[in-house]
Formats: C-alpha cells, sequence, structure tokens
C-alpha cells in the first residue's frame, strides 16, 4: 500500500477512534464500534492497530503531535489579541480536517467540572497554552478560553454535518475569537491577523 493513501487510512481512522473516545469514553468505546464507524471489519481494524490499547496510544499520539504544531504556529507572539487569533484560527482548521481529534483534544478543557481541576490541567494543557492560560489567569479568561474553544468544536461539528467546512471557517473562526472577549476591532487589518 502506498505511503500516503496508507497514512489517509490511518488518520481516519484515528479521527473517528478519538470522537468515539471523546463521545462515549474509552472504556465504553469497542473495537466493533470503531471498525464499524471506519467501515472495516473488526480484524480489518485489527490489521491496522492490534488492540484497542494501541489505537488509543495512536490516538493520543496524534492528538499530541497536532496540538504541538497549533502550539507552535503561536509559540512566538506574546499574549493578546493576535495569539487569540492565531490559536482560534490554529485550532479551527484543525477541528475542519480532523474533527474528532479535536474532540478529542478539547476534551481536558471542555469537561472540567471544578474550577480548581481547570486551572491545574491549564498548566500542561496545550490548548490552554496556545490561549496563555496558567494558574495566575483569572476565572473571566479561563471561562472565555473554555467556551471559545468548546463553540470552536461544536461549530466545526456542524460545519461537517452542513457539509460546507470552507464557508463554515471565516464563521467559526469569528465566533470564536469573540468568545475570547475581544473588541471588534482588536485586530485592526488583514495583515495583523496573519502576522507571525
Amino acid at each position: 500500500m502506498a505511503r500516503p493513501f496508507r497514512q489517509q487510512i490511518d488518520e481516519g481512522i484515528l479521527d473517528r477512534a478519538a470522537a468515539l473516545f471523546a463521545q462515549r469514553g474509552f472504556e465504553h468505546t469497542s473495537v466493533q464500534a470503531i471498525a464499524d464507524a471506519v467501515g472495516l471489519s473488526k480484524a480489518g481494524l485489527l490489521h491496522h492497530y492490534p488492540s484497542k490499547e494501541a489505537l488509543r496510544e495512536a490516538v493520543l499520539a496524534q492528538s499530541r503531535a497536532l496540538t504541538e504544531r497549533a502550539l507552535e504556529r503561536v509559540a512566538t507572539l506574546t499574549p493578546g489579541p493576535r495569539r487569540d487569533r492565531r490559536a482560534v484560527e490554529a485550532l479551527v482548521d484543525l477541528a475542519l480536517a480532523q474533527p474528532g481529534t479535536l474532540a478529542f483534544m478539547l476534551g481536558a478543557a471542555t469537561a472540567q467540572g471544578a474550577e480548581h481541576a481547570a486551572f491545574e490541567a491549564a498548566a500542561s494543557d496545550p490548548v490552554f497554552q496556545m490561549f496563555s492560560v496558567d494558574a495566575d489567569t483569572g476565572r473571566e479568561r479561563l471561562i472565555r478560553v473554555i467556551g471559545a474553544t468548546a463553540a470552536l468544536g461544536v461549530l466545526a461539528l456542524a460545519a461537517h454535518k452542513a457539509g460546507d467546512t470552507a464557508a463554515w471557517r471565516s464563521h467559526v473562526i469569528d465566533t470564536s475569537y469573540d468568545a475570547l472577549g475581544h473588541p471588534p476591532g482588536a485586530l485592526t487589518s488583514r495583515t495583523d491577523q496573519v502576522e507571525a
């Protein structure tokens, strides 16, 4: 099997598995459910990944790699509107390309039950790092970041369901960016938006 084709198959399997893990949890997601979601037999799926644990490890590795790439897109920017805009754009691009993986990645940010746990997660979660959220961040900023990323994930899924991700992209970015609380004129020109 040619490498690009195999990579596309693997990415599709991992994205669907990530979506199911995010939706149902690892323990409640069967190998058969993943196989059904990707259109393979259980044996066919196990040919790619020999166990559910191997699949989980691959999902974790892919999520880490994609999150690190997104974090690299904002790492040189100081905290503020430009960095937030770039972070939103990076996550929207990821969400539109691999919605299941984004749902899995955002699980830590959106599933926190207690504020204290959310602040602790912020110290090690790359999604929070993209938005410069740490233990010293105030409650309002934490809530806005959680809200923006949750909205981003939901809207990306809706864009996929509508079958028109390209048309939705700018709206998803604007909505998520707005949820962060920046005034409409925070970025005054297209140059500001794409500045490295």
